[in-house]
């Protein structure tokens, strides 16, 4: 994020920097103060020049199913109010900007007035110094206070190296103000001796919702001073607290409202945002107060080429002799090669640790043969990375010494990698949000940028590549969060409690659920009413309750056998799939083998190894309804929502070669049942139906199993998920409905509300699940469409043409489920 010597037509951490005048709209060429030039800009080719030569030869061209122009987009300026102080406007204009853009001055104009905002503009839109700008302000008007504290402000970042990140950016900038800002980071790494004086005398405390919980609130007495005074809470990269952990932090936050109440202190929340649906509504659900949304984007964009990339079917058959797609790994590895070699930088996202260090090490060795000096000019990103390493890795990158760089997604949080030429984007990363988020790395001033999604081999990227209007036409994704969920508001309710005893008035702050709990936790002895107000009872600390980035339970910790050294630890309710007995671990870009999972001491041991496999865990699942809550009529069948409790045991796990896919051999497991109750949406049809959709008997289960597997795929195209969130069930005859049923459900105790959101857009989703399935050229069933890598039932039964049939003939008697009626 530094500010200083960037090259041309560089991005910074807040935005492009410009310096022309305010009065008109200016062509991108003109808005950004020259510098050292990268590479000879007549010599750069377009990116449709780019992609063209990726695409040379019949059997590359016909990976591309679609490619989309976005034409490019001039920036539009205006002036800070008049509020924001001199100096800091000053502070700002030395950094290189001397006018924001037409964003930035509306959310500082909406911070000034006391009002709660979001931006939501895309990436390298500049959304850091539209709140900082007043922060600032607040800060150097309260450091001229008695105490030099008037104001603080505290800043919340789903990771740590953001808030490192965002503390240089800050002592950068505010250098010319002296030390009316006092930037400090106060988390888990923050060593003893300095947290009093963050306490005392820091007054822009940058932090996580982890400490939140667990170390500020509960201590709350000794930050009484900067409670008091807190003027404004930033909360960062905010579309990323969706589901669960959303949840849990949405309650963190109602938590720190109401300790500021009591000290007196009524703080505004600015929030920033990638590009989602209605991203007021979304704040507005997290943080439980009204608030104002700034979403036109005024900032300069190039010309962008995006298009989608289907690898080609192979030799190779799969279960049940399945064709096997090229995988997108190592498609990628070649698409990142051939752009180095054509001096494009590039960046390949990919997800998991793993997979960057494939795409890495395979582009490396291709390169090699081409030319000796190539193999260094491309690099992994791994998690693990100090401060410095990732300065030295985002300078390389700017200057074009790192040509290609395969990363996490993690990076995103971690480095300014702002300005490519080109993006690589390894299968779909969920939400269209992200999406957008990842493309818009590439492109710099008055330069084009190139962007390619490769799809994985699974239902929702093989709809995706198919259907490109769902990713062009469609606006991106709602957050989905539930804060009223019980599984996630008692423990939280237990925790208020603990830091000022509940009364009445504060209920309302916590939602409707609040009240209808309070006799359970007093049953269970957690609280106890004395008065008029609700008190915690034990004597340990009622934080330590839940885990807010995990679904409770006690963490599985793991450890190296060999050194007793501790790794890092998993939820409890998901180590039966990620670390059990065989499976491979990855951490911090090592890879390990599990010897032994122990559930009774909950500790998972495992050992470095380096196998050519990866292991994905299968399950079966049985499910009951407790309750229906709403229900509608798709003609004589039924569309329903509800309560479920659902009866899961990881019985085998597959292994698969890492560059191909090819199943390797499946080992079986003996782990115990798990039970949870959660949420769910369900389908119901008649005889009457499967007569007319001509689905008899003998190919019915494999109808209905075909199209749950497929819907779970394609879900996390209308709810903000992965599809390793919910899970499903399909029956040909199911004891509750009496009828063949296919459900759906969040894998949460207590839901996280990606279940919902699917019974409210039910139609669409069936209406793509359906379309994802016929549109695939396979014959009988693949991973692109029908089978699912973690089915228990090893993929068995399914009919491809049954699941169309049936969908379809379902969806000709399906009302959008606007109208619920309570049975």
């Amino acid at each position: 994020m530094a500010f200083n010597h960037l090259p041309a037509g560089a991005h910074d951490a807040f935005g492009p920097l410009s310096r022309t005048p305010v009065t008109h709209s200016v062509p991108m060429a003109n808005t950004h103060r020259p510098g050292p030039p990268t590479a000879p800009e007549d010599v750069r080719p377009t990116p449709g020049t780019v992609l063209d030569r990726l695409s040379r030869g019949p059997s590359r061209a016909a990976r591309i199913t679609h490619t989309e122009h976005l034409p490019p987009r001039e920036g539009r300026h205006a002036v800070w109010p008049d509020r924001i102080r001199t100096d800091v406007v000053a502070a700002i204009a030395a950094a290189g900007i001397d006018h924001p853009w037409e964003h930035q001055a509306a959310v500082a104009e909406h911070a000034l007035d006391g009002e709660s905002v979001i931006v939501a503009t895309g990436t390298a839109s500049g959304k850091s110094l539209a709140y900082l700008a007043p922060v600032l302000s607040a800060l150097a008007d309260g450091a001229q206070a008695p105490n030099g504290r008037g104001a603080t402000a505290l800043y919340l970042a789903p990771t740590k190296a953001l808030a490192a990140d965002q503390r240089r950016a800050v002592r950068e900038l505010t250098g010319p103000l002296g030390n009316a800002v006092r930037p400090a980071v106060y988390d888990g790494d923050t060593p003893v001796e300095e947290r009093e004086w963050v306490r005392q005398y820091a007054n822009y405390v940058l932090t996580n919702p982890d400490m939140l919980h667990r170390g500020i609130l509960p201590a709350h007495p000794r930050w009484s001073s900067f409670l008091r005074a807190l003027r404004y809470v930033v909360i960062d990269e905010c579309h990323t607290y969706r589901g669960v952990f959303g949840s849990h932090v949405a309650q963190v936050l109602r938590r720190l409202r109401r300790l500021c109440a009591r000290y007196g202190s009524d703080p505004v929340f600015l929030l920033a945002s990638a590009t989602a649906s209605d991203p007021a509504a979304a704040a507005t659900r997290l943080t439980g107060l009204p608030v104002v949304e700034v979403s036109d984007d005024a900032s300069p964009r190039g010309e962008v080429v995006f298009a989608l990339w289907e690898p080609p079917l192979t030799d190779l058959k799969g279960e049940r002799g399945a064709p096997v797609r090229r995988t997108a790994t190592a498609e990628t590895a070649d698409l990142l090669t051939d752009l180095v070699v054509q001096g494009v930088r590039t960046v390949a996202f990919v997800r998991s640790r793993r997979g960057a260090e494939l795409i890495s090490v395979i582009a490396q060795e291709r390169l090699a043969a081409v030319d000796r000096s190539l193999p260094r000019r491309v690099a992994a990103y791994r998690g693990g990375y100090l401060p410095e390493e990732r300065r030295a890795l985002e300078r390389a990158l700017h200057s074009g010494d790192l040509l290609g760089l395969a990363a996490t997604t993690a990076l995103e949080l971690g480095v300014d990698v702002s300005g490519l030429d080109a993006v690589l984007i390894t299968g779909y990363p969920g939400t269209r949000a992200s999406l957008w988020q990842q493309a818009g790395r590439a492109g710099r001033s008055g330069q084009g940028a190139l962007a390619v999604l490769i799809a994985r081999d699974d239902p929702l990227d093989t709809y995706l590549v198919h259907h490109p209007e769902a990713l062009f036409r469609q606006p991106v994704e709602a957050t989905v969060l539930d804060p009223d969920n019980p599984y996630v508001l008692a423990p939280h309710l237990c925790a208020a409690a603990a830091e000022l005893p509940l009364t009445e008035p504060d209920l309302d702050l916590f939602g409707p659920a609040a009240r209808d709990l309070l006799p359970q936790l007093e049953a269970a002895k957690l609280l106890r009413r004395r008065a008029t107000a609700w008190h915690w009872t034990r004597r340990e600390r009622a934080s330590d309750l839940t885990d807010i980035r995990g679904g409770g339970g006690r963490p599985v910790q793991i450890v190296e056998a060999a050194t007793g050294r501790l790794l890092g630890t998993v939820d409890e309710e998901a180590s039966h799939t990620a670390v059990h007995d065989g499976a491979v671990h990855l951490h911090q870009g090592r890879t390990y083998l599990v010897k032994r999972l122990d559930l009774e001491d909950s500790v998972a041991l495992v050992e470095e190894a380096d196998p050519p496999f990866s292991t994905t865990a299968r399950d079966t699942t049985a499910i009951s309804v407790l309750e229906t809550d709403t229900e509608i009529a798709w003609g004589r069948g039924r569309l329903c929502f509800g309560s479920v409790e659902v009866t899961n045991q990881v019985v085998s796990y597959l292994r698969r070669k890492l560059i191909t896919g090819e199943v390797l051999g499946e080992a079986k497991l003996d782990l115990p049942p798990r039970t949870l109750r959660t949420r769910a949406v369900w389908w119901t049809v008649t005889e009457d139906q499967l007569d007319e959709a001509r689905i008899n008997p003998e190919i019915l289960g494999g109808a209905l199993h075909a199209a749950e597997h497929a819907s779970i795929g394609l879900l996390p195209l209308f709810a903000t998920c992965d599809r390793w969130d919910i899970g499903g069930v399909s029956v040909p005859l199911h004891p509750d409905t009496l009828l063949p049923t296919v459900f759906v459900y969040d894998g949460h105790p207590g839901g996280a509300g990606f279940a919902e959101r699917g019974f409210h857009t039910a139609r669409a989703w069936l209406t793509a699940t359906r379309d994802a399935i016929a549109a695939c050229e396979c014959e009988a069933g693949c991973p692109s469409c029908i089978q699912s890598p973690k089915c228990g039932n090893g993929n068995d039964p399914l009919h491809k043409r049954g699941a169309v049939r049936l969908l379809t003939h379902l969806l000709s008697e399906s009302p959008d489920p606007t109208q619920p009626t309570t049975p």
